[in-house]
């Protein structure tokens, strides 16, 4: 038998910051006519882009832990709305390559503007976005965010069986 948590559990914690911090990017981003999925989504083509990268689709949801199908969505009303180019991929035919357009890049560097230094109020108790204890929070997420959704729950992240018979 577990016992239960004496206070509020990890998962709890990390469901309820995700959530606050989704609605004040939202928020924020509101005069820009963007969500925080839609930003994710244009910072992330704007960062790949730097280096001349056109990703796929597939790529970029898993660059940013959505799902393909909401990237796709994302990635047609974004090309609706003239901030993002879609154009097959000329080594997979069945994949499409994403990029921003001048107009794209214009807002996400505008949105850009508008997200860091509410990042930065909002990790103020941790030192800021570029803080000691900031930058150790994002190792500890990265850790997290590293372990498959798919391992089998006997199975420690390290690999290591967690019960071995023995004999006796």
């Amino acid at each position: 038998m577990s016992e239960t948590p004496a206070g509020p559990t990890p998962g709890f914690l990390v469901w309820r910051l995700s959530t606050k911090w989704r609605v004040a990017v939202d928020r924020a981003l509101a005069p820009l006519g963007l969500t925080h999925a839609q930003y994710s989504l244009l910072a992330s083509l704007s960062g790949m882009g730097r280096s001349g990268a056109r990703p796929s689709q597939r790529r970029l949801a898993d660059h940013t832990g959505l799902e393909p199908l909401y990237v796709s969505k994302l990635a047609r009303a974004l090309e609706a709305a003239g901030l993002v180019e879609r154009s097959p991929d000329p080594t997979d035919t069945r994949a499409v390559q994403l990029a921003l357009t001048a107009e794209g890049r214009e807002v996400t560097g505008r949105a850009i503007a508008v997200v860091h230094p509410l990042l930065d109020r909002l990790l103020a108790p941790l030192g800021g976005r570029d803080g000691a204890r900031a930058r150790v929070l994002v190792d500890e997420l990265t850790a997290l965010l590293a372990v498959p959704l798919d391992a089998p729950p006997d199975v420690p992240s390290d690999g290591s069986p967690t019960d071995v018979p023995t004999e006796e």
